[in-house]
């Protein structure tokens, strides 16, 4: 073999060195920001109204902000709580009422940010009913058991109605459409997609717009994550909120990712849920017009926790601020 020259042998020595280095380096900043792990548990099987962590994933929003994220999904036997509290879950998408009976327990968790500015829940009629006081005339209303601890409390203090009037809610639609006197509760994305594709005529009366506080689909989180990971926290919500930003604008990465999870669900499905976002809009609308994607107050909360207290749902020496933080919404301003 040719001896090379020693200032060639030197040069090659240094080089190989360099590169070494370099490899070195970037072995080695990668693991310095290397991503946080996190787990976020929603409350149903993947759909629209989870549209925003979806398109955050699907579009590399979370690998963004340094995270990588899994995104599992709840269902009818899946105790969400739970799973939180015992760590299987990093974050959980929540309900302001639960939570708030979580601190009432003990529970030391906390609402981080709110993917709706109101509450889905509403009212699914016959076309015959022209608002929710028009209940008081003998209907007979369709309650779920979750129902019964939530909203039916507020729908029947508000408008008068007897618990005479409710029969139970089984997630079936045949008893409402075999009867004319009959209304249900109703998400506007799902049973009322299933009564129109049943060619049945409905109204539908969102509780929020007559005065149900609660938001909806909200970010829960441990108060040791808050207090431990508080950056960590901050780039969640930020990354989530960017991903209802960019899902609402174009949902199709989401979508994609929502029917590999979830193949019950169908095109015209979330075509039609997407139209009834941007109807109520549900994202962009109320404090997030003004605040940014994802805003809570506490004036907000405190309508809430007085509904419950007044309702006897919430023991009225609840300290219901430990519900939920501000501190990563209030200068967010991701704005729709």
């Amino acid at each position: 073999m040719m001896k090379l020259p020693a200032s060639r042998s030197l040069h090659r020595a240094i080089h190989t060195l360099l590169l070494s280095a370099a490899a070195f380096g970037t072995l080695h900043g990668t693991a310095a920001v290397a991503a946080d792990k996190v787990t976020f548990l929603t409350s149903w099987y993947a759909q629209a109204e989870h549209g925003g962590f979806y398109q955050a994933l699907a579009k590399g929003i979370y690998q963004k902000h340094g995270l990588e994220v899994t995104i599992k999904m709840g269902g009818p036997q899946v105790n969400g709580m739970q799973l939180l509290t015992s760590g299987q879950a990093d974050f959980l998408m929540g309900y302001d009422l639960q939570v708030l009976k979580s601190v009432e327990q003990g529970l030391p968790v906390t609402t981080v940010a709110t993917s709706f500015q109101t509450d889905l829940q509403g009212m699914m009629t016959h076309d015959d009913v022209k608002g929710l006081v028009d209940l008081k005339n003998n209907k007979t209303v369709l309650v779920s058991t979750s129902g019964r601890t939530t909203w039916w409390p507020w729908l029947k203090a508000k408008y008068g109605l007897s618990e005479s009037q409710s029969r139970p809610y089984t997630f079936n639609l045949q008893p409402f459409m075999a009867d004319a006197n009959t209304a249900q509760q109703a998400y506007p994305s799902s049973e009322l997609f299933q009564a129109m594709k049943a060619n049945v005529k409905t109204n539908f009366y969102l509780f929020a717009s007559d005065g149900y506080p609660p938001y909806g689909t909200t970010i829960v989180t441990m108060d040791k994550t808050v207090k431990e990971k508080p950056e960590v926290v901050a780039r969640f919500v930020r990354a989530s909120m960017e991903g209802w930003k960019s899902y609402m604008a174009d949902p199709a990465a989401a979508n994609a990712l929502i029917k590999q999870d979830n193949p019950n669900m169908k095109d015209d499905q979330l075509a039609y849920a997407m139209d009834k976002l941007k109807e109520f809009n549900f994202v962009g609308g109320g404090d997030a017009a003004k605040s940014g994607i994802g805003t809570m107050t506490e004036a907000r909360w405190k309508k809430t926790a007085d509904f419950m207290v007044g309702s006897g749902l919430l023991k009225p020496e609840t300290d219901w601020k430990k519900a939920f933080t501000t501190q990563f919404v209030k200068d967010l301003k991701v704005m729709p």
